[in-house]
């Protein structure tokens, strides 16, 4: 007998019609059809079944904080970084831990169940690391919450950012960051990334570092941070976040700094909606996209997952915690529409960032943990066209969230009396044409 079985549901590598069955947390069982019995049964109705979404790069320290103290009227990334360090003194544990439990639970709705968020380090009070810390344990039940001490000043910049990073991490914070091209000078950039990456390799930890986060094609951070990933030991176990300088650098640099960055398998944490709407600021036209190279990347073997990074807060006034959304918009931005293509960026906000976090246990596999999402969609490509819905979101085999299909009703005289945008507009094609383009 099983805790949980969910039936006829799709795959995201394209199998249809499956059950799925849940024992003791885990999957115990992924057959055609499965002939026993269960504690609860999820019909899927040949919808998609997905491990939950992850986010590898986000803030929630400042998240849903927009308008405090103020609007960022420019909307530019430093008129961001001001204005959070006019709102930095004005946190309060309570209001810091509130904000981020609310988020939360938006983000189980979503299907959102694993998140890597910076904590700001800069301010030696360190209530964005007390707070986070606290938060970190609450959601434990749903949400595993990774965080990064990420020095928002820099590490040399700031007042005491050396001493305040290395508190916390004594403190629990599990993941060193950096920030190096917000150094006073390129030589100040390049030496955290050496002090930092040393720190790591000292404490066994891993890496992930806001990197050439600029349209200057000069910052050139990463390519010290994919050697003294190899320096030090710690291949694998280090993330370069944002990375858009690579979208203003040569191509012939570009193609000396992939093969670096392979060799130090580096993971690459692109952040779609904040990368376009920040860079090509000073651009007027042709406007530079913003995105680092992503088709590039990957094609390299470099593993490439996406971050939402922002939602509602100094930096972006938008934002839902849907991970397709960002997936969607990273369609557009890399140009990546074709089949496989679409695949691929799937993977970046699943399997790709589980790998970024170091998650163990995750997926749609014998032994996996009982973490799955059904989605209001046929498919993968189907999923990112449409952010449907999330039916079921189910963690270690219990359903944790419920959210009711998406249907609109008609009232057009000869027309059909409801729409679902998932089964009904959809092109009318055979079966073996439609299955060659997912």
């Amino acid at each position: 007998m099983f805790d949980l079985i969910i039936r006829n549901a799709n795959l995201p590598d394209g199998r249809e019609g499956f059950d799925i069955g849940i024992a003791g947390g885990k999957i115990a069982a992924i057959e055609k059809s499965i002939a026993a019995t269960a504690g609860e049964t999820v019909d899927a109705t040949g919808r998609l079944v997905s491990p939950p979404f992850c986010d590898p790069h986000f803030h929630m320290d400042a998240t849903l904080s927009l308008g405090m103290p103020r609007m960022n009227v420019s909307g530019t990334l430093l008129e961001g970084i001001a204005l959070w360090g006019e709102l930095r003194p004005l946190l309060t544990k309570e209001a810091l831990i509130e904000r981020a439990l609310r988020y939360c639970d938006l983000a189980v709705t979503q299907g959102l169940l694993y998140i890597r968020s910076h904590v700001d380090t800069s301010d030696p009070q360190l209530v964005t690391a007390e707070a986070l810390l606290e938060v970190k344990e609450k959601v434990a039940p749903y949400i595993e919450l990774q965080l990064v001490a990420f020095p928002q000043d820099g590490y040399y910049r700031a007042p005491d950012g050396v001493a305040s990073l290395e508190r916390a991490l004594d403190m629990g914070v599990g993941i060193v960051g950096g920030i190096p091209h917000f150094e006073r000078t390129m030589e100040d950039g390049a030496r955290s990334v050496e002090a930092l990456c040393r720190i790591a390799a000292d404490r066994g930890l891993p890496v992930d570092m806001h990197c050439d986060e600029t349209d200057d094609p000069m910052s050139r951070h990463i390519e010290t941070l994919a050697a003294q990933t190899v320096r030090f030991g710690l291949k694998g176990r280090v993330a370069g976040s944002h990375l858009t300088s690579m979208h203003s650098m040569d191509n012939y640099y570009v193609s000396k700094l992939i093969p670096l960055m392979a060799e130090a398998e580096i993971n690459v944490i692109p952040n779609p909606l904040i990368n376009i709407m920040l860079q090509g600021r000073h651009d007027t036209y042709p406007k530079r996209r913003g995105m680092t190279r992503v088709r590039e990347l990957m094609a390299a073997g470099l593993n490439v997952s996406f971050g939402h990074d922002c939602v509602m807060d100094p930096w972006y006034s938008m934002g839902s915690g849907d991970m397709l959304e960002v997936a969607h918009m990273a369609i557009h931005v890399a140009q990546m529409a074709g089949i496989e293509d679409k695949r691929k960026i799937f993977d970046a906000i699943t399997v790709n960032s589980a790998k970024t976090m170091g998650l163990e246990g995750y997926g749609l596999g014998i032994g996996c943990k009982a973490d799955l999402v059904v989605l209001q969609a046929a498919d993968v490509t189907e999923a990112l066209r449409l952010k449907p819905n999330r039916l079921f979101v189910i963690k270690a085999g219990k359903v944790i969230a419920r959210t009711a299909p998406r249907v609109g009703e008609l009232f057009l005289a000869g027309r059909p009396a409801s729409v679902e945008m998932a089964r009904d507009y959809v092109p009318r094609c055979s079966s073996a044409d439609r299955n060659r383009s997912r």
